[in-house]
């Protein structure tokens, strides 16, 4: 009888997982795919993000906790959480023009590893999620730090909080 409930559970998971249909794995992969080379192609060395953020109208987006935030974050930096993202909450933040260059950055773009940007495991970096929601959200025009930075380095411009 186990045996037979066993067989029915996991039979009956892949529908399960599939039932709710304002979640869509499915797609997710598809775009997670589909924004690997495009990401492949935007990442930028220190000089360089610090150039583009310099630039009018480019948006240095840090997507950490608005805790993580108000502790430490790039001077120009504005916050909203990954775990906030919608289409309308993206909106207010980005504005109107949704080719504006965003440029983005997380804790594991820091050598510290020290409050405020303790380091994920490599796999989970947030610059991943947050470049895959900023293109889904159909925000193509995204630039990731590539580089591993001291937020000591007075060429960081760290603000404190």
């Amino acid at each position: 009888m186990r045996i037979l409930l066993l067989t029915a559970a996991l039979i009956a998971a892949p529908a399960l997982g599939q039932a709710n249909p304002q979640i869509d794995y499915p797609a997710f992969q598809t775009l997670t795919a589909s924004v690997a080379p495009q990401r492949a192609s935007r990442l930028l060395a220190f000089d360089a993000f610090k150039a583009e953020a310099a630039k009018p109208d480019v948006l240095l987006l840090d997507a950490r906790s608005a805790d993580a935030f108000q502790r430490g974050h790039i001077k120009g930096a504005v916050n909203l959480p990954l775990t906030d993202f919608t289409a309308d909450s993206l909106a207010a933040v980005i504005g109107a023009n949704p080719d504006r260059p965003i440029l983005i950055y997380c804790n594991n773009n820091f050598r510290n590893d020290a409050a405020p940007v303790r380091m994920k495991a490599a796999p989970l970096a947030l610059n991943i999620q947050t470049f895959i929601n900023l293109v889904g959200y159909g925000y193509p025009n995204v630039y990731e730090l590539a580089d591993v930075v001291d937020f000591n380095d007075p060429h960081v411009e760290w603000v404190r909080g």
